[in-house]
């Protein structure tokens, strides 16, 4: 892949070659879309909480005067979250 790709034209691309994988493994055409779509989905989930986690962890190491207000605003995020979900 260009490194002047972009974000857009990768996914697209992740999205293409694993949908073909999928459809080559015998899961139907329409079908493998959308299981390619869960998978990018997941994964995407899975590195923003790997970073989440990376980057809390560096300021407990780092900068633990702030960390206290960090882990607040995060379950903050959390709670705002789940209400507006909540509240449809």
């Amino acid at each position: 892949m260009p490194s002047d790709a972009s974000p857009e034209l990768i996914r697209q691309q992740a999205l293409a070659a694993l949908t073909s994988e999928l459809a080559k493994q015998g899961h139907p055409p329409h079908y493998a879309q959308h299981m390619a779509a869960a998978v990018i989905f997941q994964a995407d989930l899975d590195l923003c909480a790997a970073q989440l986690a990376r980057l809390l962890s560096w300021l407990k190491q780092n900068h633990a005067e702030i960390y206290p207000e960090a882990v607040q605003l995060v379950d903050a995020t959390r709670d705002e979250f789940e209400r507006r979900v909540q509240n449809g």
